[in-house]
């Protein structure tokens, strides 16, 4: 008698190849189709192209698909840099011409605004570019000990897994980080923790001009879930002296990071030139990956916030002071708050060292902002918002008749949540979108950074 087989031994069934031509992208950077009402995702494909595509997750509304042939080819369709591309999950755009890329990212902004918060900006400001390939001043790497083969990966994930992409360069990383991928693998196999080292944080921060002019401050942060053997601590001394690369640990949250060697090594910093402002930081605290579009994106907020001396203006989401101190040179009373304690303190030190004496910062937790609350912190002029992803909801939901800004300058690392709160802002607290447009932080990535001007309807 035949046995019946059980839910292990189910056999899987591929899906069937299918034709379809694409519509869109979406904001993940996949191709968009219909077909027989359904809507599929289809992962390496770019709009006008007709493609066969077999789909690897089946849902009752939508479908993710793969492309198997590329039968019409896009004329923005161009050669990806990166040998890697396909596999590894750090760049999803490499395959699309890089003006593309941008133009696609602004329409994403502009469906986003209509379709999410119900506005349109009365102006699209022009796109904000920067360098397109080695931008990437912090990252984290995963690292995965294959027992089998006796070798290690450092990498991104691979593409919609939580497995190690294998590679030994990074074209998006700055050049000097993006060398030191095969040396690590070469170094982690070599330590008795090559199973229990996880992951790698780096920061790269501007030279040092006290030590070597000409050479970035490199700080790996490894995190170790095992004490390093005394072995362990001389290939990791010699990998740094050798590599010119700081060396910190963690072994479990973030108050564990620490230099191990050397430990007293150059300091993270970067400069604003324009605002005269130069920032220390950690290698674990936020700031900006890509430090020239950091500078374009200041400058356009500055212009579209005009900071004038004597004016009072709140910074939101301030984080070390990225955007505050550039106002406070203005000669304007600023007020940044930012809900990490940490990076208040180092945006305080920055004050001080850049002798910027018109400036508090505080710690407020913003995502549970009332109306109460934020009468309470007083009137302002004019604000500037940089939250997360998240948003910044409460805030503007509590805005009331009596408490609103002349002028808001909304910079936004997720389009769909500056969507909602520019409804908010537009429909709701009496605000018109006077300019909104995308700023290319992450080339060859699909993530979209933006930037939107509000001012008070009278």
């Amino acid at each position: 008698m035949r046995k019946r087989r059980n839910k292990a031994q189910a056999v899987h069934v591929p899906a069937p190849i299918l034709t379809a031509v694409i519509e869109s992208l979406d904001q993940e950077g996949r191709g968009v189709t219909h077909y027989e009402g359904k809507t599929i995702f289809v992962d390496g494909a770019l709009p006008g192209e007709k493609v066969t595509f077999q789909s690897q997750r089946i849902k009752p509304s939508y479908e993710v698909a793969n492309v198997v042939e590329v039968l019409k080819q896009s004329n923005q369709r161009v050669t990806p840099k990166c040998p890697h591309f396909g596999v590894c999950g750090g760049c999803k755009l490499q395959h699309l011409d890089f003006a593309a890329q941008v133009a696609a990212k602004q329409r994403l902004l502009e469906n986003d605004l209509w379709h999410i918060g119900k506005v349109k900006a009365e102006n699209m400001l022009p796109p904000l570019y920067g360098p397109t390939w080695g931008y990437r001043h912090k990252a984290r790497l995963s690292v995965k000990y294959v027992e089998k083969k006796q070798r290690v990966l450092v990498g991104f994930n691979e593409k919609s897994t939580r497995f190690v992409a294998d590679m030994n360069s990074c074209e998006v990383l700055v050049p000097e980080v993006s060398a030191l991928i095969a040396p690590l693998q070469t170094l982690i196999v070599q330590l008795s923790i090559r199973d229990k080292l996880p992951q790698i944080e780096l920061a790269v921060g501007e030279p040092d001009v006290s030590t070597r002019a000409d050479k970035s401050v490199v700080v790996l942060i490894l995190r170790i879930m095992a004490p390093l053997t005394a072995q362990d601590e001389t290939l990791l001394k010699a990998f740094a002296d050798s590599h010119y690369v700081q060396v910190w640990t963690q072994t479990k949250g973030p108050d564990t990071i620490k230099p191990f060697y050397p430990l007293a090594g150059s300091q993270l910093q970067y400069s604003l030139s324009e605002f005269d402002l130069v920032y220390p930081f950690k290698p674990n605290e936020f700031t900006q990956v890509n430090p020239q579009i950091n500078q374009v994106m200041i400058r356009r907020a500055m212009q579209l916030l005009a900071p004038k001396a004597n004016e009072k203006i709140a910074d939101f989401f301030c984080g070390i002071g990225n955007f505050t101190l550039p106002i406070a040179r203005s000669g304007a009373q600023v007020l940044g708050l930012e809900g990490l304690s940490n990076l208040v303190e180092r945006a305080n030190e920055s004050a001080q060292l850049n002798q910027i004496s018109h400036v508090k910062f505080g710690v407020a937790d913003l995502f549970k902002m009332t109306s109460e609350s934020l009468t309470e912190l007083g009137r302002f002029d004019k604000w500037l918002v940089d939250p997360p992803r998240d948003g910044a909801f409460e805030l503007v939901k509590s805005l009331e008749a009596d408490n609103r800004p002349e002028t808001i300058v909304y910079v936004s690392c997720n389009p769909a949540t500056l969507a909602r709160d520019a409804g908010v802002l537009v429909n709701e607290k009496g605000y018109q979108l006077k300019a909104a447009g995308v700023i290319n932080m992450f080339p060859h990535t699909a993530h979209v950074e933006s930037i939107a001007l509000f001012t008070l309807k009278h």
